[in-house]
């Protein structure tokens, strides 16, 4: 995706159209996924709003990426755009947009396809979790689950095998999500233990959450995205974890 990107970005600059109105209209939205569909018919477009930036419309594609684009639809940008914002500081414009892309994609994830360990007691947080079982971070964090369970916090996993496929950890994600309820739980304990789980088969959605993942810009294990669609990558002690959680 990151090759179709780089080459819409240089074909935008060599194929600059007259300005138009600056208004978000049909037009502007046609012209848009005209150019997309010149390099990639694949490439859609999901939503267009106004940037922030006078004169640059933010584009978010069907695959969760986030692109500007001015009014002419002649000239695009991929990556971070920042607003000076005052005693905020940068206040990055591109990050809060993609926290609305998360929430709304893993708010589709339904809670029989996650393996849940659930707060003890009163919820008073969540976090969701991109995992793979053979990462050692996964395990460390998953050391500490039953401490951010007391804390009150939930804990949702999600499939993340980085080998892909065909990796070991795909199988053993895939015992694991053919299992139910508490059996769920207590298969994702020992594979995060190193224990060898029987081979399964059965529909399951693994490989879907994988690809959820890397949409979502998931490029390592742990991910961790929160309620409000911020994502923190990588493993953090529970305690601290706590803290960002306002516990």
């Amino acid at each position: 995706m990151r090759a179709v990107i780089a080459a819409l970005i240089t074909f935008s600059l060599l194929i600059a159209a007259p300005a138009g109105a600056a208004d978000i209209d049909d037009a502007v939205k046609a012209r848009l996924a005209d150019r997309l569909a010149q390099i990639d018919p694949r490439l859609s477009i999901e939503t267009v709003a106004e940037s922030g930036l006078p004169g640059l419309y933010e584009v978010v594609l069907d695959s969760g990426e986030v692109l500007y684009v001015d009014e002419s639809a002649g000239y695009m940008l991929a990556g971070q755009l920042y607003r000076l914002a005052g005693e905020q500081g940068l206040v990055n414009l591109t990050e809060q947009r993609l926290q609305g892309v998360r929430v709304q994609a893993l708010a589709e994830v339904p809670a029989e396809e996650r393996v849940i360990f659930p707060a003890t007691g009163e919820t008073k947080a969540r976090i969701q979790v991109f995992t793979d079982v053979d990462c050692a971070y996964c395990r460390k964090l998953h050391d500490e689950v039953a401490e951010l369970n007391r804390m009150g916090v939930q804990v949702d996993y999600l499939a993340f095998p980085r080998g892909g496929e065909r990796s070991a950890a795909a199988a053993k994600m895939t015992a694991i999500w053919c299992a139910e309820g508490e059996q769920r739980r207590e298969l994702m304990t020992r594979a995060k233990q190193g224990a060898g789980l029987q081979a399964a088969d059965c529909d399951n959605p693994v490989l879907e959450q994988f690809a959820l993942g890397q949409r979502l810009g998931v490029n390592g294990t742990p991910a961790l995205v929160l309620d409000d669609g911020r994502m923190l990558p990588g493993y953090l002690p529970a305690d601290r974890l706590a803290q960002i959680l306002g516990l």
